[in-house]
């Protein structure tokens, strides 16, 4: 698992979301740690590399 710290697009607090490697594409949504919004995330690998990270809120 690769661990990918960055800013919560909510409030702000830097926090880390597990990553696989394994899987060249991913996109998903899960809660921040701190304040429990949704973000949506998208993430990229190429030979396990991480190549492109996004995280997008999600309007509630």
């Amino acid at each position: 698992m690769y661990e990918h710290f960055f800013q919560c697009p909510h409030c702000w607090e830097n926090i880390s979301f597990l990553l696989d490697p394994s899987v060249s594409f991913q996109d998903y949504i899960e809660d921040c740690e701190v304040c429990c919004n949704p973000i949506h995330v998208e993430a990229k690998f190429n030979n396990g590399q991480l190549i492109d990270f996004q995280s997008k809120s999600i309007g509630q």
